[in-house]
């Protein structure tokens, strides 16, 4: 069998609801790899809030971080990698329009450097994971170089319309999704990135059919990957528009999904039952 590539969103995909990968899952993703397919993380999280899972399932391909714009081989220097950033005046634009907007926080990130716009103990907890460098203050002073990406705290009423905004006057350059999970923000990358463009830029490094791509997700900034994958997957536990353009959908992340798709897909017969039973 030609090997397959399976995508792997993190927060409520593969980790389940304590951020963890299930003992079930793990067996059948490295069952999988044992036989020559490849696994890779698609997750808008920086690596450094990634890697710990990487290692853990001892993965040698790249990783699409930031949503996309960010795609790099952390075992291979050979591998060209890919940072798309958001134009510097740009952002100090976005960054303005937000202000006036009176939107509760305004994270941006530059690789592994975060600059919170003003100090929350909560953000500053989250975004702590890999010990990035952070600074908080005003961002249009402190911020000196083109960030990756923008994240926007916002209450839940104004979210809609900090997007209706986003859309207004910043279409043509920018790509603004929502995200749930650590906590609701809308993230802001430069327009044309997705984790789609990511895994497109990476198959080819990997010589991987695109027949042979497998991808799960449960959020919006997975949209266009389980449009892209020939085998597209929304977990039971993600939104409905995107269990609606998926090409099945199956149990949710705290219930196994990736791992019984995949035993089935392939027919691995690791029986489900006995093998949760087992370590509890």
């Amino acid at each position: 069998m030609k090997p397959y590539l399976i995508c792997l969103d993190l927060d409520g995909t593969l980790l389940n609801d304590e951020k963890v990968i299930t003992p079930y899952t793990k067996e059948v993703l490295t069952t999988l790899q044992n036989q020559g397919h490849k696994l890779m993380i698609a997750t808008g999280r920086p690596y450094r809030a990634s890697q710990i899972y990487y290692h853990e399932l001892n993965m040698n391909t790249p990783v699409v971080n930031f949503n996309g714009a960010f795609v790099h081989h952390p075992k291979d220097d050979q591998f060209e990698t890919m940072h798309e950033r958001l134009d510097f005046d740009l952002a100090r634009n976005i960054i303005q329009s937000l202000n006036d907007f009176g939107v509760t926080n305004i994270i941006a990130e530059v690789k592994d450097y975060v600059f919170l716009n003003s100090y929350d103990q909560k953000l500053s907890d989250g975004f702590s994971m890999g010990t990035p460098k952070i600074e908080t203050g005003d961002l249009l002073t402190c911020l000196n170089e083109s960030p990756t990406s923008i994240l926007v705290e916002a209450e839940e009423f104004m979210i809609p319309r900090v997007k209706q905004m986003l859309t207004r006057f910043y279409a043509e350059n920018i790509e603004h999704r929502r995200w749930g999970s650590p906590f609701p923000v809308i993230e802001i990358v430069k327009q044309g990135i997705s984790k789609a463009r990511g895994i497109d830029y990476v198959k080819t490094h990997l010589d991987i059919d695109r027949n042979h791509i497998i991808a799960f997700g449960d959020e919006d900034n997975d949209l266009e990957m389980i449009k892209y994958a020939k085998h597209g997957i929304a977990m039971e536990n993600g939104l409905d528009e995107l269990k609606h353009i998926a090409n099945e959908v199956t149990h949710s992340n705290n219930n196994d999904g990736i791992g019984r798709y995949l035993n089935d897909y392939f027919q691995l017969n690791i029986p489900y039952e006995v093998t949760v039973k087992s370590y509890i």
